[in-house]
């Protein structure tokens, strides 16, 4: 016993009428006859009862109707959800974040307008360390990752796109003796205790930089694991730290923020994610983003 078997039994069925139902299945009524012939053989009694003029249902015939009709509801049923499924409209999507992502506003519109656009779709959102989500994606425990550019070693197995990209300016106390300046030239950094955001070899690149331009000059005084304690150590007047413009966002008592004329210090958001993605729901946040990231610009 197979659907199309169940199809054309409720054909009949319904048109109480071999003919009329071979005309609606848009088959020949020979054809029709044999497969209910094949199926009352299969189930072992007959299902209907043939007449000249119409056909009326035994009582196995009748059962078998209310039971056929379940059946391809279910399968309607299921083969809409798997489409919504396949389109990314159900799912759910995994996202990993570092602070720029949240400061410059990025996440937020690509989630708000993700979830506007696939309400049925579930958002998850963890804020993570840039490493530990290239980690957590190629194991499938996250699915999207925003995170600074912070290395040009990249895994072959990720793919990575640029979705943000800022200046950076230098944060300091109110207190400290470049406060009274606008714009800062690299040079006024020599020798200056800097801040750096690393955790796993983060913010590598700034250093490389920061080493070629200032060379023996760099003094790197401390490291802290995020965005926030860089500032929170910023404002307690140990040192200075170049941040992403958007950071310049949080108004902290105490801390004030400078431009640097140095573009080549800029910094990058990328959006991580796997090659030949596999979850419906994931391929329709990274497809949608994308198109988010192009009306941006």
């Amino acid at each position: 016993m197979d659907l199309r078997q169940l199809k054309y039994f409720l054909a009949v069925a319904e048109e109480r009428h071999f003919g009329r139902a071979a005309e609606r299945l848009n088959i020949v009524q020979p054809a029709l006859s044999m497969q209910i012939k094949a199926l009352e053989a299969e189930l072992g009694g007959p299902l209907l009862i043939r007449t000249s003029r119409h056909v009326e249902l035994t009582e196995a015939g009748k059962l078998l109707q209310a039971e056929a009709i379940r059946t391809l509801e279910q399968m309607e049923h299921t083969r809409m959800a798997v489409e919504r499924s396949i389109r990314g409209e159900t799912g759910r999507v995994r996202v990993g974040f570092a602070g720029n992502a949240v400061f410059s506003g990025i996440l937020m519109q690509d989630v708000r307008s993700f979830h506007k656009a696939y309400p049925d779709a579930e958002i998850i959102c963890q804020e993570l360390a840039p490493q530990l989500q290239n980690e957590a994606i190629q194991n499938g425990t996250l699915d999207i990752g925003y995170m600074p550019d912070y290395c040009p070693d990249k895994n072959v197995s990720l793919v990575y796109e640029t979705v943000g990209q800022w200046r950076r300016v230098l944060a300091m106390s109110s207190e400290h003796r470049l406060a009274d300046k606008e714009v800062l030239s690299l040079d006024m950094l020599a020798h200056e205790p800097m801040i750096l955001y690393s955790i796993n070899n983060v913010d590598s690149k700034l250093e490389t930089h920061l080493q070629r331009l200032l060379g023996d000059s760099l003094n790197i005084a401390w490291r802290s694991s995020s965005s926030l304690s860089v500032l929170a150590m910023v404002g307690a007047g140990p040192g200075v730290a170049l941040v992403p413009e958007p950071l310049s966002q949080v108004s902290i008592p105490g801390i004030i923020y400078r431009v640097v004329d140095t573009p080549e210090l800029s910094a990058t958001l990328m959006m991580v994610s796997r090659k030949n993605e596999s979850s419906g729901a994931v391929r329709a946040y990274l497809h949608h983003t994308r198109k988010q990231f192009l009306n941006r610009n």
